[in-house]
């Protein structure tokens, strides 16, 4: 039995009479709830949990398979890691660039004491590949050419190790940067080094170092 309006549409349809069953939309819930077929197993609901705290969905509390016991215990943090992260919460945040501007400074200060300039080739401590072998590791020249740039000699310490001159630069800025972050929040621009900068500087490094170590001019040249 429909009911039309003055416009001809249709209007809302009355309760229906008392003992006449609800009707059901097509997921089966009624209009007054889920119907029998939108319930889970025991007659959960959707979002409902069931007494044995696993939900409609096959979900335990705190978010864990139904497999798993209610209450399913987690795991404590032993007490060294309590320790470093109550340490970590109370150090100064101006601690951290402080060790490291530390680190710099005593290799800085031992450069300028050891002056690897004029000390032996065989010298302790030296680089074991160059000792076992007689070639130049990647890094080999890199405390040398540190000591010319201290000087203020950058000819020489681009003829110990170029690369090593090249990139000084950047790396203070980053310093600087991280350290002026970390200590006294500073907002200094950003250099972006994305990852193609970085394998093409790996791949000069890897070519400069290959050809450091050939016996043939102009590269003998580049021996140190």
């Amino acid at each position: 039995m429909s009911f039309v309006t003055s416009v001809d549409r249709p209007a809302a349809q009355p309760p229906p009479p008392t003992g006449e069953p609800l009707a059901a939309g097509p997921d089966g819930a009624g209009p007054h709830g889920p119907g029998p077929d939108a319930l889970g197993p025991g007659g959960i609901g959707p979002g409902e949990v069931g007494p044995d705290g696993v939900g409609s969905g096959g979900v335990g509390p705190g978010g864990w398979p139904a497999g798993y016991p209610a209450g399913y215990p987690v795991a404590e943090p032993d007490r060294l890691s309590r320790f470093v992260a109550r340490l970590y919460d109370r150090t100064p945040r101006w601690v951290v660039p402080l060790a490291a501007v530390g680190c710099v400074a005593a290799g800085i200060g031992y450069t300028l004491l050891s002056d690897p300039t004029r000390s032996a080739p065989d010298a302790l401590p030296t680089c074991l590949l160059k000792l076992t072998t007689g070639l130049d590791c990647p890094g080999c020249g890199g405390t040398r050419a540190l000591w010319y740039v201290l000087h203020a000699d950058l000819p020489a310490a681009a003829r110990h190790h170029f690369l090593f001159v090249l990139a000084l630069p950047f790396l203070a800025y980053f310093f600087v940067a991280w350290a002026g972050k970390q200590a006294f929040g500073w907002r200094l621009p950003e250099l972006r080094v994305g990852p193609k900068l970085v394998g093409v500087f790996l791949g000069a490094w890897l070519a400069f170092s290959v050809a450091r170590n050939l016996p043939w001019p102009p590269f003998t040249a580049l021996y140190v």
